[in-house]
């Protein structure tokens, strides 16, 4: 699909500002929205909003289809009477971290109160569009609200640790606890229904200013969620509902043991079988969300790296032959054209992009990759780029701009000459000049290329360093926290983003 040639920023909602130690669907995100209207940009791009489990990450959530519950603003839920106040017993928040420890608690003890006060006192006509969107999301909106419930009714273990009948789902255990966690089930729906409201107003309201919404869709769901606990039989587990193939990327430039995610592997014979049936609704409900999506690890529906589970590192995996065209035949059968941006960074081969360009499917690039000593390294040169290609500055999984340029060597494979190799190269290259500020050469060179989509993080229109970075992948804690302070986007950086949206006529 040919998108409109257009610029816009990265920010995950969490990074918003406000005084509930996370970003939120309030005020502040509508305020971001009238900042990318201002600034001339006509994208937002966001991470996955699932609910996130393991380490906070959105890679890893409880679910492929819900939205996530601390996103949803308490103020919007004051302003419906259903909350008196969120202030009352505020803890002492940073401004510039999101605290999940803290906020956790914190958020979830408000929500809960807000669900017991809609389902209390609202009005008829709310209560009726409540039921309207849980019968609409019923598929797997059961499903979730009774995983969530469960989880919580044994202390958030992972559901293969559950009693054994109901970690199996046998039906009368099913029976037994939707009966007994009837309440709780209720209040995961509300949260459900308060998400979907709050992010489709907001949709809109972007939506109507000539922005539109890109998501972010992970290519594997997380074992502790109620995608592999429903639907067992689409992943390689064992008896116990254990995996025993997990996903990851092999030792690469950036990384000298590779990427172990530990997702299970799908078995995509039996989804095949189906019709890809289960992939069907899960693009169908993406795309109902947002207005485009980023597919992330699109080269692993060619092929992708399976490691025996157990392993410590992703050395020891093998690569193993995917769905292919016949997953994307079939999304295309059922919902039309595809506004899919394809994720085609890593160890890309002529397979994977021949799949990519069949259906049309524009790629990525990362100019801040574009001065290794990589192979893919001189297609990320903005002079070697394609009209059919998003361009970035940098990702939520590397450095800030100017965290990149001041960093060494890091945990990559690189050596010392590589690094000063490469911000040599990047000087000549970008015709840098004592006092250039890097991040803002950086954003006009994008901006100027010949590239249909551009997409900058907030992080480099800013000019924040390493500080600011969203994740460092395999680290175990501390990602995900980054969050921009109330008044730190100056008239100066919508000024210069404007200008250049203008004279590149994105």
């Amino acid at each position: 699909m040919k998108f409109p040639r257009a610029s816009g920023i990265l920010l995950h909602p969490t990074s918003l500002p406000g005084p509930y130690g996370i970003g939120d669907l309030g005020a502040a995100a509508y305020e971001f929205v009238d900042f990318l209207h201002a600034a001339g940009q006509r994208i937002w791009q966001v991470l996955p909003l699932t609910p996130t489990g393991y380490g906070d990450s959105p890679y890893q959530a409880f679910s492929a289809f819900a939205g996530n519950p601390l996103l949803i603003s308490l103020d919007r839920l004051v302003e419906a009477g259903l909350l008196d106040s969120a202030h009352a017993t505020l803890p002492d928040f940073t401004e510039d971290r999101v605290d999940f420890g803290r906020v956790i608690p914190f958020k979830l003890t408000l929500l809960r109160q807000a669900a017991e006060n809609f389902f209390r006192s609202t009005t008829a006509s709310a209560h009726q569009r409540y039921q309207t969107f849980c019968a609409a999301n019923a598929e797997w909106l059961e499903d979730f609200a009774l995983f969530m419930s469960l989880k919580y009714a044994h202390d958030l273990v992972a559901w293969t640790d559950w009693p054994r009948e109901i970690a199996l789902r046998k039906p009368d255990a099913l029976e037994w606890w939707r009966r007994k966690l009837a309440g709780e089930i209720r209040v995961q729906k509300y949260w459900q229904f308060v998400f979907s409201d709050q992010w489709s107003e907001i949709k809109n309201y972007a939506n109507a200013r000539g922005i539109r919404i890109m998501g972010d869709l992970p290519i594997y769901v997380a074992h502790d969620s109620s995608d592999v606990w429903a639907h067992p039989e689409l992943f390689h587990l064992d008896e116990a509902g254990r995996p025993t193939r997990v996903a990851g990327v092999p030792p690469d430039y950036f990384s000298a043991t590779g990427q172990l995610w530990g997702n299970p592997i799908y078995r995509w014979d039996r989804m095949q079988g189906d019709g890809f049936a289960w992939w069907i609704e899960r693009v169908r409900a993406a795309l109902a969300r947002f207005d485009m999506v980023r597919l992330d690890h699109f080269r692993g529906f060619e092929a992708y790296w399976e490691v025996p589970a157990g392993e410590p590192t992703a050395i020891n995996g093998r690569w193993v032959t995917g769905p292919g065209a016949d997953l994307f035949n079939a999304l295309q059968a059922a919902l039309g054209e595809l506004p899919i941006v394809a994720e085609n960074l890593g160890v890309i081969t002529p397979e994977v992009e021949a799949i990519r360009h069949q259906f049309g499917f524009p790629g990525m690039a990362i100019v801040q990759f574009a001065f290794s000593t990589d192979a893919q390294a001189p297609t990320f040169r903005p002079h070697n780029f394609p009209r059919e290609l998003v361009a970035y500055t940098g990702g939520h999984d590397n450095d800030t701009m100017v965290g990149w340029w001041n960093a060494g060597i890091g945990d990559s494979t690189r050596t010392a000459e590589d690094v000063e190799r490469e911000r040599q190269l990047t000087r000549e290259y970008m015709d840098l000049r004592e006092g250039d500020e890097i991040n803002w050469a950086f954003i006009r060179a994008v901006m100027a290329s010949v590239a249909d989509t551009v997409i900058i993080p907030l992080q480099d229109v800013l000019g924040v360093g390493t500080e600011g970075r969203m994740n460092l992948p395999g680290r175990l804690g501390g990602n995900w926290q980054w969050r921009y302070r109330s008044g730190s986007i100056k008239s100066e950086y919508v000024a210069r983003l404007k200008k250049f949206a203008e004279l590149y006529d994105r």
